[in-house]
């Protein structure tokens, strides 16, 4: 028997870890950072830096599914059953940003809306954030059934969308040009650069 290839010995890894694993450990983050913000580790500002771990963890998450498909096409490795679980992971950290920013940070609901119109970087974060609502609710086999592969990709291209407003809302949301944002706006480049790419020039 031929020996496997790198790459198809990280996917053959791969396929033994189960979903529910990925949901798992990538949840766990979350009640331990709130538990340090609870107590202290956080710094001076918890709730700022609890909304920011959360917020940074849900960009980290949705980059990492938006690499999967460019990992196969380009180096082979197959993770594609970890694109639904990673996803899912990105809205649940995006719900708990905005949960933080809204009953912790800003407490008053007038206030809130009035931030969504006024503040640019917070409606693109909002923007980004209802735009990734209906891709978590048809993220079930049941709803790729009933919309068929074609209208499922459709609905979930809205991703990129969701992504660049996400990135745009990290970069406007801190004081002055910093390199953190940025980085991660660079990786969003890359990744949606490589998309393009026809797969007769690889």
């Amino acid at each position: 028997m031929a020996a496997m290839t790198l790459p198809q010995a990280v996917t053959a890894q791969a396929r033994r870890v189960p979903e529910w694993l990925v949901y798992i450990v990538g949840a766990l983050p979350a009640p331990w950072l709130f538990w340090l913000g609870a107590t202290g580790g956080l710094g001076v500002e918890p709730i700022e830096a609890l909304e920011h771990e959360y917020g940074r963890l849900a960009l980290k998450l949705l980059l990492a599914g938006l690499a999967i498909t460019p990992l196969w096409r380009f180096a082979g490795v197959n993770l594609v059953k970890f694109r639904r679980p990673l996803g899912l992971l990105a809205f649940f950290y995006l719900c708990l940003h905005f949960l933080v920013w809204l009953l912790l940070d800003v407490q008053i609901p007038s206030q809130a809306w009035a931030d969504v119109v006024k503040r640019p970087f917070v409606t693109f974060g909002m923007a980004g954030f209802l735009l990734l609502v209906p891709l978590a609710v048809t993220s079930t086999r049941g709803w790729i059934r009933r919309l068929g592969p074609k209208g499922w990709g459709r609905i979930h291209r809205l991703v990129y969308v969701a992504v660049a407003l996400g990135a745009l809302h990290f970069i406007m949301g801190r004081k002055g040009l910093q390199y953190e944002p940025l980085i991660y706006a660079g990786i969003l480049a890359v990744l949606l650069g490589l998309r393009m790419i026809p797969r007769q020039q690889r």
